[in-house]
Order: structure tokens, then sequence, then C-alpha cells
């Protein structure tokens, strides 16, 4: 998989409840931490587009066939969300999914998919339709396929 020297260190997001929760559900082997009001959630492991730092952030999904789909809501702020914007560019992420962890490619979906998935998500989250009226931009939605180990 080529991993160097010290490239494993995660950064966790500094945000106050998403580091707790990701430290949670990291030391709990997945078992504890794995929802969001209700909704479940999953570790994303991405790395800085710039820097190349390994970060960690916390994410609900929904499901599409056997593929993880994560919204980049940002609570509907007018700006995409740091994490999908290093993705776009370093596809490859790995997931914690309660107790398995995984490599992923990430992918956002073309707006045709979206819509075809939009409904079970707003279903599942049903702040994202608030998200996305309040702002003007596409919220996009990342399919996260696993591709090993």
């Amino acid at each position: 998989m080529g991993h160097s020297g010290g490239s494993d260190r995660v950064v966790v997001s500094p945000t106050g409840w998403v580091a707790q929760q990701a430290r949670l559900y990291e030391e709990s082997g997945g078992t504890s931490g794995t929802t969001v009001m209700g909704a479940p959630c999953l570790l994303l492991d991405y790395q800085g587009r710039r820097s190349g730092t390994w970060r960690r952030t916390v994410l609900i999904y929904g499901r599409d066939g056997e593929d993880y789909l994560v919204v980049a809501s940002n609570g509907g702020a007018p700006a995409h969300p740091a994490w999908y914007l290093n993705l776009v560019e370093k596809p490859e992420v790995r997931l914690r999914v309660g107790p398995e962890r995984f490599a992923a490619h990430a992918e956002p979906l073309s707006a045709a998919d979206k819509r075809r998935v939009w409904p079970g998500l707003v279903e599942l989250f049903p702040q994202y339709a608030t998200y996305q009226k309040k702002t003007d931009r596409d919220i996009p939605v990342v399919r996260l396929h696993r591709t090993g180990d």
C-alpha cells in the first residue's frame, strides 16, 4: 500500500464534538459513538491536498448497494467542507464503519445519481433538506467505494 514512515499519524478534526466522537469511535473499536442524532456515522480518514497529512472526521452515511454515501453539507454553509475539497484531489481514503476498517475510493456523484439517492439521505437525516435550502451551493454527495482492507 506504500505507507511511508510516520505518515500514519492522523490529525483529528478540531471541532469539539467531532474530536470527542472520533476518539470514542476509534478507541471502542467501532462499538460506541457510531451515531449522530440518531443517524449512523463513519470515520473518514483523508489526506490534506497540500500538506499530505492524514485527517479524520465523523460523517453520517447512507448506503447505495455496497457503497457508502456521505453528504458535503457543511451545515448549509456557503463553502464546501475542507474534507470534501481534499478528497476531490486525493480520492484514496480510509474508513471505519463500526468494527470494520478498510480503504475506499471517493467519488462525487453526478447530478442524476444525486437526485436518485437524495430522498433517502434526507429520510435518514432530515436536516439535509434544511441545509440545502440555506445555501445556493449544490451540496455534493460522495460515493465511498471499498477498495481493500
